[in-house]
């Protein structure tokens, strides 16, 4: 079997700026509405350990459609890399049919957006309709996108962002104004005091990495909806044993939720959390099976370990989008 020596160098290299502008939430979040109810099929990713000392891993996400695209996410991870970032992402389009490769793209800007976008996506499905205060908990790169994403869903007046560190929590607020699809007079500020900025928050919406619960059951007010998206492996957590006990939850996908997300694993282990609280998987909200929020006193989870459908989603409008600026440059 031969493979021409430039094949996937001649294929174009879709970068940050370019999916920045094309994969605007305004297309992608009914993208994934549909992407969600389709045939894609994505199983479980890979995860190999490089390197115990130093830590290193590799992360490898196939996902395909029988008829139309296949593509592969590779991610490194390397947490003791302090002189460059420490993760690493491409995504690989392919042509399912014949196997060629399409595109190379950006992974870490597809991996944001799409991140940011499925959970206003499930936002849609279970935060309360009038939900005018987001409450961010991080300072990490995912927070100006899923911010501004909550935004496009509900009429959010108010963004509160707390952080373990102030000067990172106003950085974080300074990176959300210059999202470009920030809707205008939002009033942003930096809380100091968790307990009570979530209190007065209609959505609180997590990225963090941290191994230990964030968010306590007893912070949070009736009719508030939590959107967890940090916590990716099962020993960390950004929420408590409370919180998971009375609340209403929904994941992305059960196969990645029951498996890898601690705030679900350990609350299962620990009985607090029974199988039958988790109502139901992004599929089955976009496919009308299940109605989402029922009852605006409930409180609403939606736990995101992220899925390769997410990312083949994203590909395919980059792509979508690439050759229509090929033809119109002809």
């Amino acid at each position: 079997m031969t493979t021409s020596s430039n094949q996937v160098s001649s294929i174009p290299n879709l970068g940050k700026q370019f999916l920045a502008q094309e994969l605007t939430y305004a297309k992608l979040i009914p993208a994934l509405r549909k992407a969600f109810a389709s045939d894609m099929v994505a199983p479980r990713r890979h995860v190999h350990t490089l390197s115990e000392n130093p830590a290193s891993t590799l992360l490898l996400m196939p996902v395909w459609q029988t008829h139309g695209t296949t593509g592969v996410k590779l991610v490194t991870v390397a947490p003791e890399n302090n002189e460059a970032p420490s993760v690493h992402a491409i995504f690989i389009l392919f042509d399912t049919t014949t196997g060629t490769p399409l595109a190379m793209m950006d992974g870490e800007e597809l991996t944001l957006r799409r991140t940011a976008a499925t959970s206003a996506l499930a936002s849609a499905y279970t935060s309360r309709a009038d939900s005018e205060h987001l409450l961010m908990v991080g300072t990490g790169k995912l927070i100006p996108y899923l911010a501004t994403a909550h935004c496009q869903v509900r009429p959010i007046k108010v963004i509160t962002v707390w952080g373990r560190s102030q000067e990172k929590a106003e950085q974080s607020l300074h990176a959300i104004l210059e999202q470009r699809e920030l809707p205008k007079n939002i009033q942003l500020s930096v809380a100091t005091n968790l307990s009570k900025a979530a209190a007065q928050a209609d959505i609180v919406s997590c990225a963090t990495t941290s191994s230990q619960a964030i968010v306590m059951g007893h912070m949070v007010k009736a009719g508030t909806h939590l959107d967890l998206v940090g916590g990716f492996t099962p020993n960390m957590r950004e929420v408590d044993d409370t919180l998971m006990a009375k609340a209403q939850v929904f994941v992305d996908t059960y196969a990645g939720a029951l498996t890898e997300a601690g705030d679900i694993t350990q609350a299962l282990a620990n009985t607090c959390l029974e199988r039958s609280s988790i109502v139901a998987e992004l599929a089955e909200l976009v496919s009308g099976e299940h109605r989402g929020r029922s009852d605006e006193q409930q409180i609403t989870l939606f736990k995101s370990v992220g899925t390769a459908i997410e990312d083949l989603c994203g590909a395919n409008l980059a792509w979508e989008a690439y050759q229509t600026s090929m033809v119109r440059s002809i």
